[in-house]
């Protein structure tokens, strides 16, 4: 089976990304003919060079379209663009593929994706990252009344003609079903974690990097991930200065970059317990996770965010530390089920002080929500398990179409 993959934004592990699509192609290629049209983005970002930039067997297409997340918005919306049309023109040059698989953020990637299969006559598979464009929206990128109504009919039309959607939470998941798609072309696939990838962040691993960041006899709290703009970095920071004087043996590691990485150093020049962590290799981000006694996975208090299944929060749990979450969701339902994490609200940069403050009082609580969470992982987080999954999708549209 021929399977041509629309995907803006390729990674693999050695980039400072989840690289969730690298294990996912990897799989598939192994008994299909795989085809990615994608860019080279993320390929001048690689911070070591100990993977082939793509899967064996993996046919890759990939444009040159720059995007950063400090784009402003007209610059993105002219990359979405860009992507688009390669991807249109590429889509309609290759063998003509058995089925097609469309990943979005952004929604145009799934336009272009939808565009091609019904021009080849081939069913469509469409995974969604994010809800686009409720996020865009909330977040003020589309203020324009009439552009979001077309957004929005885009969106429905394209979870009405793909074969079968792929959320990738259980909120995502509702929000489609409430629009009235039929729940039988849905099926949750999470983000999950690369557990291949986990087994490195082994306690020697842990000890080394201690003592390479001189954080012997330190506590740490660890925020890995995106500066964005939807993050509420500025409430972490805020908490992380609460907790400061009463807490000298403690450490904020703020690993990554992005908007408000400014924020972060101006925070670190002035308060000892937070460090500003340079964004590493998907590879090596495990133990740095296994590093820390509790982790953060912090959103803005928006409805549509609740639904995010952010990669940081699978990687924690992966090496079994504890999360807290801000985000009044699937996640927030998920640690309180398996009791491996806790939850503070948006914004509440006292209350998260508090909760860590507690918490931290605690180490066996910590150390046992840890080892809860990491069962529950593995049970549920293997991308190698929803890769058999994904594939099971596209072979199943494929032959219900013939």
């Amino acid at each position: 089976m021929h399977i041509a993959v629309f995907s803006q934004y390729h990674t693999n592990p050695d980039c400072p990304a989840t690289s969730r699509h690298y294990t996912l192609l990897a799989h598939l290629a192994r008994t299909h003919r795989v085809s990615l049209i994608t860019t080279r983005t993320w390929e001048p970002q690689r911070l070591t060079q100990q993977f082939p930039w793509v899967p064996d067997g993996v046919e890759m297409r990939a444009a040159d379209v720059p995007y950063h997340n400090k784009m402003g918005v007209g610059r993105r919306a002219l990359a979405f663009g860009q992507y688009a049309a390669y991807a249109l023109r590429e889509g309609l040059r290759l063998d003509k593929p058995d089925v097609i698989w469309g990943i979005s953020t952004p929604l145009t990637a799934a336009w272009a994706a939808a565009r091609v299969a019904r021009l080849r006559r081939v069913p469509w598979v469409f995974e969604v990252q994010d809800l686009w464009p409720s996020f865009p929206i909330a977040m003020g990128a589309v203020p324009n009344k009439i552009a979001q109504r077309r957004l929005f009919a885009l969106e429905k039309g394209l979870y009405t003609s793909a074969s079968h959607i792929l959320p990738l939470s259980p909120d995502m998941s509702g929000y489609i079903e409430a629009l009235g798609i039929n729940t039988a072309k849905i099926t949750t696939v999470l983000n999950g974690t690369d557990f291949h990838l986990a087994a490195a962040a082994t306690d020697a691993a842990v000890a080394n990097l201690r003592r390479e960041q001189d954080l012997i006899g330190r506590r740490v709290v660890l925020y890995a991930g995106t500066f964005g703009r939807a993050n509420d970095i500025p409430t972490l920071v805020a908490a992380a200065e609460k907790m400061a004087p009463s807490h000298p043996d403690i450490t904020w590691l703020f690993m990554g970059h992005g908007f408000h990485e400014p924020l972060i150093q101006a925070a670190a020049a002035r308060c000892p317990s937070i460090r500003l962590i340079a964004p590493q290799p998907r590879h090596a981000v495990f133990t740095w996770f296994k590093l820390a006694e509790v982790s953060i996975v912090s959103f803005l208090d928006l409805p549509v965010l609740d639904a995010n299944s952010p990669a940081k929060f699978y990687d924690s749990l992966a090496v079994g530390t504890p999360v807290v979450v801000t985000n009044n969701g699937w996640t927030r339902k998920w640690v309180e089920d398996y009791a491996c994490g806790w939850y503070t609200p948006a914004g509440d940069a006292t209350m998260l002080a508090s909760c860590l403050s507690e918490l931290l009082a605690k180490p066996a609580i910590l150390r046992q929500a840890g080892e809860r969470g990491r069962t529950a992982a593995l049970l549920h987080f293997d991308r190698k398990v929803m890769a058999a999954d994904v594939q099971k999708v596209l072979e199943n549209a494929r032959s219900n179409t013939n």
